[in-house]
């Protein structure tokens, strides 16, 4: 079981001030939902390449047994918007982690969870006996080496959905699983994408982008058992 008191856990909640047509409404619900589980440090803003990530490998991580970073922010395949409205691949970000430039966190797991588009397609879902052959997923480049997780809100190429009042349905759903803290995380992952894939759909007044889905994805390179993950 790793618990609150050996999880370093950040969380990185972008916004840009300067520029209102960036303006993620619904972010600060995301933010309260995560709020609630002790040892998460909210950061709601930060500057990735010269910023809170790199700052944090740089930190020692000796009494830590796990590292866990959620990003929120906007995004499209394969990178993340930084709050200097730079592009930068998820991969620079996640390699920061890695034992060459963070010796402290080796042989620790690594989770990222990622909240923001990868694309600009709306998931129009499938039949439930659909036979079609899922197409190749690319978000392994993003995973440096061993002992690092990564988890989307939505696969390679799709729009993810944040409401205004409500906040993101991948975060909800994720709080939400992450409750039931006796199970191992890709159990609750697991949980986490069958819930959303199964029980959301936008509602909006725009026919192009009304009653879409979204399907969240992980890639996981653990060598050890699967962490017990509880925040509580």
């Amino acid at each position: 079981m790793i618990n609150s008191l050996h999880i370093h856990s950040l969380v990185a909640s972008l916004f840009f001030p300067g520029s209102p047509h960036l303006c993620r409404k619904g972010c600060s619900v995301d933010e309260n939902f995560l709020s609630n589980y002790s040892g998460c440090v909210i950061v709601p803003v930060g500057t990735y390449k010269h910023g809170v990530c790199a700052s944090v490998s740089k930190e020692n991580h000796t009494d830590n047994s796990c590292f866990v970073c959620v990003l929120m922010s906007h995004g499209e395949e394969g990178t993340i918007l930084g709050s200097d409205e730079r592009w930068m691949p998820v991969k620079t970000l996640t390699s920061l982690m890695t034992s060459d430039l963070c010796p402290s966190l080796r042989d620790k797991p690594k989770l990222f969870f990622l909240q923001a588009c990868r694309g600009l397609e709306y998931d129009p879902g499938v039949e439930a006996d659909s036979v079609e052959a899922p197409g190749e997923f690319s978000g392994i480049s993003d995973v440096p080496e061993a002992d690092f997780l990564c988890c989307y809100s939505t696969v390679e190429g799709y729009y993810s959905w944040r409401n205004p009042e409500k906040g993101s349905v991948f975060i909800h759903e994720l709080c939400e699983m992450l409750k039931d803290c006796h199970l191992e995380i890709i159990q609750i992952l697991t949980r986490v994408n069958h819930r959303v894939a199964n029980h959301f759909q936008s509602y909006t007044t725009d026919p192009d982008t009304h009653r879409k889905r979204q399907m969240p994805c992980f890639v996981v390179f653990l060598l050890s058992l699967s962490p017990s993950l509880s925040w509580s």
